[in-house]
């Protein structure tokens, strides 16, 4: 037998030896897996249990709540603040477990679980969100300054709209996973962000003509406007959330946002005109486009739909 075959055969017995021991790890994998699966339906029945056993309770001391000694009460009292305290504990629990989806998502992507069981992944797939805000703005930037100064073919003009459907679409997915999994996003934020979805594929169904060439230039340049805007807000409020989660002030799945919070008045310098600028462009973009719908050449559904669409986005900013 040559030496080139008898280290083949060496070799081969070697990968025969770890596949084996591959094959029991991934069995060893598999159960537990299957007893993860359990456990976690027997944590979420456990939670259940609490939460109507509390329920219970609750009636319980509304009832017995009268006629009471000083002691009594001091003692009433304290089972009141930690039924107060459960329900807070327990969605931190649930963060970690499997749910049912929203209706959105339901609708989007079906029934599956898209709840990360670990807070490494929870807090990795907030910054890959964060990230693609902050490059997809970039883009939209870049492609605002190209429609705005450089050609003006209606096809790029679609390019762009069709971009901010998509961005937009791709946010509110993205944020419902990111609620589904702790995040505690505002109603509003969410709010604003399907008004854009809406306005975004509204602008990209009117068709060229004289009111669209009248409107092009100022959303154009209102584009580019809140693109330079929100680039700014992602590294000013960047930086406050990571001061903030640092002294344990803030959760580490909350995120930046265009809009503000009471936390975000800490250090805000330069920003205040830029956003206040922004709203009062909203409600001149909506008076526009209410005035270009009274003009008696005016064919297009668009035009007013579009204006009440700012009209709703200056409200879910404001």
């Amino acid at each position: 037998m040559s030496s080139k075959l008898t280290a083949v055969l060496q070799e081969w017995k070697s990968l025969e030896k770890d596949f084996q021991q591959l094959q029991e790890n991934h069995r060893l994998y598999m159960q537990k897996l299957e007893e993860v699966s359990k456990l976690q339906n027997s944590f979420t029945a456990s939670i259940t249990q609490q939460r109507k056993c509390l329920k219970d309770m609750s009636h319980s001391l509304k009832k017995c709540s009268k006629g009471l000694t000083e002691e009594e009460t001091k003692c009433l009292e304290d089972i009141k603040g930690h039924l107060h305290e459960r329900p807070a504990i327990f969605h931190q629990m649930e963060a970690f477990l499997p749910k049912k989806n929203g209706l959105y998502l339901n609708l989007v992507l079906g029934n599956v679980n898209i709840n990360l069981l670990s807070k490494q992944l929870k807090s990795a797939y907030k910054d890959e969100y964060e990230k693609f805000k902050l490059y997809v703005t970039v883009i939209l930037l870049l492609l605002g300054f190209v429609c705005q100064f450089l050609v003006t073919y209606r096809f790029v003009d679609v390019l762009l709209n069709f971009l901010l459907v998509w961005y937009y679409c791709t946010l509110t997915i993205r944020e419902s996973i990111l609620i589904s999994n702790g995040s505690r996003i505002k109603g509003w934020w969410v709010f604003h962000h399907y008004i854009s979805t809406f306005l975004s594929g509204v602008m990209l169904t009117w068709p060229d003509g004289e009111l669209y060439q009248m409107f092009r230039n100022q959303f154009l340049a209102f584009c580019l406007y809140q693109s330079v805007v929100q680039f700014l807000q992602y590294y000013y409020q960047s930086g406050c959330l990571y001061r903030l989660k640092a002294l344990g002030e803030r959760h580490n799945m909350d995120l930046t946002v265009e809009g503000f919070q009471s936390w975000m008045w800490r250090g805000l310098t330069f920003l205040l005109p830029f956003l206040f600028f922004g709203h009062f462009w909203q409600l001149f973009n909506g008076i526009s486009l209410f005035r270009m719908a009274q003009l008696p050449e005016c064919k297009e559904w668009q035009v007013s739909v579009c204006g009440i669409c700012f009209w709703f986005y200056l409200q879910a900013t404001s």
